[in-house]
């Protein structure tokens, strides 16, 4: 189960809706410079030219504006509530030996995933099952059978039993936004959206276990990616979608970036169990308007200096 990258930092927006740079962290190296752009919570059915509103004074030419998937899917309003979904055998199954016993007791601890991984999985609740026959109903038993993150559906940032999926037409999004901000900025940039799920590399292949990549990365390969990346090198965040054709290695690389600089500007929130302490209760009691008490860092600007 994964949280998404455009988690979360303590300080509330500015008033007047300019962008917030209090207590941001701009990263700058030989190569590079990074500006983190916040934002109110983004809600279902909401527009997200917030974001370009809130990046507007400070983006230049060349720059690429690097978007997190989750607050892009909140906004096309592609939230589900798994509740509605009732386990089957298999998924009991899935959630209860595979998932949690096999994953967390054997083949995590052989396969060296995440100490986090195989502590969260050992505990799993009853409501993983749910999960579970949601992802079996719609995506099938390759990415049910995957530990965690299956088919990059996201269970934080939404309220209640709801989960987020990918967003619809990644590739359509980053080239409306651009489109905007070239006609009325009159700035030329980048637009990427990426997920935090990884591309590995393996023998030449770069791969990702989500359903949706940019070309030159083969996708939606869900359990069986997963396994192959242990042998594998991890490359980076999967860029789902870039508005100009760029080389792919150049797009991991930009989308890397942007996440260090992410994770250097958000609270500790890296999985649902962080979220849950976060909110000091169940996570299922989630509300639109606690999320809403919470600054989000949904866009990177990354610079070529």
């Amino acid at each position: 189960m994964k949280t998404s990258s455009n988690l979360l930092s303590n300080n509330k927006e500015l008033d007047d809706g300019s962008p917030n740079t209090y207590n941001s962290q701009n990263i700058t190296n030989e190569q590079y410079k990074t500006i983190p752009i916040k934002t109110n919570y983004i809600k279902p059915e909401e527009s997200y030219d917030i974001i370009i509103h809130r990046a507007s004074k400070l983006l230049k030419n060349g720059d690429f504006l690097v978007i997190s998937e989750t607050p892009i899917a909140i906004s096309q309003g592609r939230l589900v509530d798994e509740m509605e979904y009732k386990p089957s055998i298999i998924s009991i199954l899935i959630t209860e030996l595979w998932s949690k016993y096999l994953w967390g007791y054997i083949l995590g601890p052989i396969l060296k995933i995440k100490k986090r991984t195989i502590k969260n999985l050992r505990k799993l609740p009853t409501e993983a099952r749910y999960h579970k026959q949601f992802i079996l109903e719609n995506y099938g038993i390759k990415h049910a059978l995957k530990p965690a993150s299956e088919a990059g559906v996201d269970l934080s940032n939404v309220p209640g039993t709801q989960v987020c999926l990918l967003p619809t037409d990644p590739e359509l999004v980053v080239q409306d936004i651009s489109d905007k901000i070239r006609f009325n900025l009159n700035k030329n940039v980048t637009v990427m959206i990426i997920d935090t799920d990884v591309t590995y590399q393996l023998l030449g292949m770069k791969f990702t276990s989500i359903p949706i990549a940019i070309p030159g990365i083969k996708k939606d390969l869900g359990v069986i990616g997963y396994v192959l990346g242990r042998w594998g090198k991890i490359r980076g965040p999967t860029p789902l979608a870039v508005s100009k054709l760029q080389n792919v290695d150049e797009s991991i690389n930009i989308a890397k970036i942007a996440e260090e600089c992410q994770k250097k500007n958000n609270i500790n929130v890296e999985t649902v169990y962080d979220m849950k302490k976060m909110f000091n209760g169940e996570i299922t009691n989630v509300t639109i308007e606690m999320l809403e008490s919470i600054e989000h860092t949904p866009a990177i600007i990354v610079r070529k200096l």
